[in-house]
């Protein structure tokens, strides 16, 4: 017998052939894999196969001595199941270092107000005060973390929202008058218009930045010239697939007023009526035709036109809204320096999205918002009336 072989191992045809598959199918645990390759090597039972030594099975796979020692007096005996697992360490159960009381200081003192000084609590800052309060003696900022994780604290986050406003009749009233508008049928006599305004920053480079390549991204410097602000003016007819995005210097009641004329006599000249769906900014309104025109040209483009307005804080309402966000995602998000290479652009942009005829489809109707938005509609008691010559 060879140096180091104790005991010798004796597989069956059906342990080899089990053990072989373990070592091969590259799905099993690595440890699993390395176990039943030292039983393979281990085994002596089968005529004409190489004898190896404890030593020469250690360097073959690059353990120790003593793990091919252990790995076959387990085999030997407690079977094959236990010499292919792992050992499992048995060791006392130790006390959590944040129990329940210290998770509720925690808790607490990340939901109050941070020092002054400080706009939020951070891991280490929360750390520090545990102990400046001694609240705890000895804790870690990855035991602050792992509270932080587990009751899904989040100090550094702050989740805006809108409000609507508090005459509740007022915004439902407003918002059904937009949502029946959406869905009625609208001929081309009479066609919906959505038009929504932003503004745009006109920013140029210092520096010519470095056009992508091959295993290189572009780069440009983080320093830019500003150039001024230019006004957005989106007119969306999400029906026909139809957009005019311009923009100007200014927003006044004039330049909508411009923008108006032009869609009732450029882009819509045979309508009888066009039904224009816009915010409540204080230049979207009739006055503004009588300040840009002359009385009798203002009243000709005034019988033309019908005018609804969202509810405050009711901007989703307006389609207008969505065809903006896609233009600053699809032409936007970049430094333009000009407001002739802007209007450029914004051509471009548009005719490539009126040929396509991109739509939008509103199904969101009043019914839905009864039911979805119910906690926005005043609250009313139904009063019981009793007949005064009711029988008892």
């Amino acid at each position: 017998m060879g140096r180091g072989r104790r005991d010798k191992v004796h597989l069956t045809v059906e342990q080899r052939e089990k053990l072989e598959q373990i070592s091969r199918n590259g799905y099993s645990p690595a440890k699993k894999i390395l176990h039943a390759r030292i039983l393979l090597m281990c085994d002596e039972g089968e005529q004409g196969t190489r004898k190896w030594t404890d030593e020469e099975i250690a360097q073959a796979l690059q353990v120790h001595r003593n793990t091919v020692g252990r790995i076959r007096q387990r085999f030997l005996l407690k079977g094959e199941k236990p010499a292919l697992e792992r050992s499992q360490r048995k060791t006392p159960p130790t006390a959590p270092k944040v129990d329940g009381a210290t998770e509720a200081h925690i808790i607490a003192l990340c939901c109050s107000d941070p020092p002054s000084g400080r706009a939020d609590w951070t891991i280490r800052l929360l750390t520090s005060e545990l102990k400046k309060r001694t609240i705890v003696t000895e804790i870690s900022r990855e035991s602050v973390r792992r509270t932080f994780k587990k009751n899904q604290l989040r100090p550094w986050k702050t989740q805006r929202f809108c409000i609507p406003e508090r005459d509740l009749a007022r915004f439902v009233s407003q918002m059904e008058v937009v949502l029946d508008l959406y869905s009625q049928v609208h001929s081309e006599d009479e066609p919906l218009i959505n038009m929504d305004e932003a503004s745009v920053q006109l920013t140029g480079h210092v520096y010519e930045p470095l056009e992508m390549e091959p295993n290189q991204d572009k780069k440009e410097d983080y320093h830019y010239t500003r150039e001024g602000v230019q006004a957005l003016f989106m007119f969306f007819d999400s029906l026909r697939g139809w957009r005019r995005v311009s923009n100007r210097d200014h927003r006044t009641r004039v330049d909508w007023a411009e923008e108006v004329r032009q869609l009732l006599d450029v882009d819509y000249p045979q309508a009888r009526k066009v039904k224009l769906v816009c915010d409540n900014l204080n230049t979207h309104n009739i006055a503004s035709l009588y300040e840009a025109f002359p009385a009798p040209e203002a009243h000709r483009l005034a019988r033309r036109l019908e005018i609804y307005h969202t509810p405050r804080n009711g901007s989703w309402l307006n389609v207008a809204e969505i065809e903006l966000s896609i233009l600053s995602k699809q032409c936007l998000a970049r430094r333009i320096p000009t407001s002739e290479q802007l209007k450029l652009e914004l051509l471009n942009w548009q005719q490539e999205r009126n040929h396509s005829a991109s739509k939008v489809i509103w199904r969101f109707s009043t019914e839905d918002a009864r039911v979805k938005l119910q906690h926005l509609y005043p609250v009313f008691e139904e009063e019981e009336s009793v007949s005064s010559n009711a029988t008892f």
